[in-house]
Order: C-alpha cells, then sequence, then structure tokens
C-alpha cells in the first residue's frame, strides 16, 4: 500500500501514552547531558519528547513517510532534531552517542538473527566507551500465547482498519500480522483497500544475552511494565538496559 497511508493510521491508532511510559523509563536511565540516538524513531513522538526534555536527539527511521510526519512533529513543536532515513543493520553515517534506544518492539521487524546482530554490532559501534542501549522485544510468550488469533477492528467516518495476527508455520516465536485498511474517496463514492503483511520474531531471553555479550555489551538488566518490575517469562514485553563495554 502507499505506506504514507500507513504511517498516518500508525500514528492516528497507536496508544500515545505508551510514548510517556518509554521517555519516563529513558530519563531514569540516562543523563541530561547525554547525545542520543532514537533508532527506528517512526513518526517522532518519542523524540521531540526527549528533545523537550532538554536533551540532544537525534532520530533515525528506514521510512522516509515516517520520517516526512517526525520531521513536521519536530518543527510544529519547535525543537531542532537531524532525521536520518537509514537501515538499522548499517549505522556507518552516523556519529558516537553516549545513549541509544530502540523502542516499540522494532527489532523483532528483523528477519532473521544474524541481522539482529549485526544490528547490535552497529549500535555497540556506535556508542562511546560505557554508553547505554536501551530497547524493548516482544517475548515468546506474546508470539506464541497472546497474538496467535488475535483480531483488532476500527472504524470511523472516512476509515476502516481490520487487524489479524498468525502464528508463523515456519519459524520459532514469530508471528504475521495481517493489515487491511479502507480509505473513503470522496470521487468515487467507495472505499479503496490496501493490505499489508508485518511478521515480527523474537528469541529466548538467555539468547538476547548471548548476542548482546557478543556485540560487546555489558552489565545487562531485564525487567518488565517499563522498568517498574522485575523479569518474568509470562510477559508480554521486555525491557533491555546495557553498557557498551569499555
Amino acid at each position: 500500500m502507499i505506506y504514507h497511508e500507513f504511517a498516518k493510521f500508525y500514528d492516528d491508532l497507536f496508544d500515545e501514552t505508551l510514548y510517556d511510559k518509554w521517555l519516563e523509563y529513558t530519563l531514569r536511565r540516562t543523563n541530561r547531558s547525554d547525545k542520543i540516538l532514537d533508532l527506528a524513531c517512526g513518526t517522532g513522538r518519542l523524540v521531540v519528547r526527549l528533545s523537550r526534555a532538554g536533551y540532544n536527539v537525534d532520530g533515525a527511521d528506514l521510512s522516509e513517510d515516517m520520517l516526512t510526519m517526525a520531521d513536521q512533529r519536530a518543527r510544529e513543536a519547535d525543537q531542532q532534531i537531524n532525521f536520518f532515513q537509514l537501515d538499522m543493520r548499517n549505522l556507518s553515517e552516523l556519529p558516537s552517542y553516549d545513549s541509544i534506544t530502540c523502542f516499540d518492539d522494532s527489532l523483532c521487524y528483523l528477519s532473521s538473527e544474524s541481522d539482529l546482530r549485526q544490528t547490535f554490532s552497529q549500535v555497540s559501534t556506535h556508542l562511546k566507551p560505557g554508553g547505554s542501549f536501551l530497547f524493548d522485544v516482544i517475548t515468546p510468550y506474546q508470539t506464541d500465547e497472546v497474538y496467535p488469533g488475535y483480531m483488532y477492528n476500527y472504524q470511523d467516518e472516512d476509515r476502516a482498519f481490520m487487524w489479524s495476527s498468525y502464528a508463523s508455520e515456519s519459524v520459532s516465536h514469530a508471528v504475521e500480522h495481517e493489515l487491511t485498511f479502507f480509505l473513503y474517496d470522496g470521487d468515487k463514492n467507495a472505499y479503496d483497500a490496501y493490505n499489508e503483511l508485518h511478521k515480527e520474531r523474537t528469541y529466548p531471553v538467555d539468547r538476547y544475552s548471548q548476542m548482546l555479550t557478543g556485540a560487546g555489551f555489558s552489565e545487562i538488566q531485564i525487567t518488565t511494565n517499563f522498568g517498574e518490575d522485575s523479569f518474568k517469562n509470562d510477559v508480554k514485553r521486555w525491557l533491555f538496559e546495557c553498557k557498551k563495554v569499555n
């Protein structure tokens, strides 16, 4: 589909209060003097919040349409933010940062373990010694127990949205999301339909720790509930905080 339309749907339908929780999580684990990269920044809701909180922050995302919306949001908030369009597996054009964040299970969209290891390596390369990497992922409990059979529908005067999730038949701890959008076209007096297939994959917690250690990270801390609760297996999301080895 036209990705701009998905970006707008994403921005309109996503629970905005989650960005406040990611903000608070980041504020507790970084310093206001830190230079931060928000990786997979999407439409910029978190990166603008961080800038307003006094951070020197950059945003990066693969989607040009997402970044267009992020830049517009930053300008409307009167925040000076640099945005980069890039693949998280290659951060070579970026400088070094004190902290890098990557939330909203964005890392789970990487299709293979080698892609994830490469991304962890790139993040490590672009962190200053002792720098922090903060990210979240959905858990195997989410992919194996919660998502299969999940359905969500939304409709207003001009749009409708249908979301159905299925367990992957070929990959462990993976899920496929079928997204269908209906947009009203006044000229035709009819709805245009667009379809997207999104795939997410996650791993057992020990595998994440092994990959992070291999990429040069230490002091790996894993929590749930946006850092409020200690690690558990039967939760939907894990949050990781780790440090680049000096």
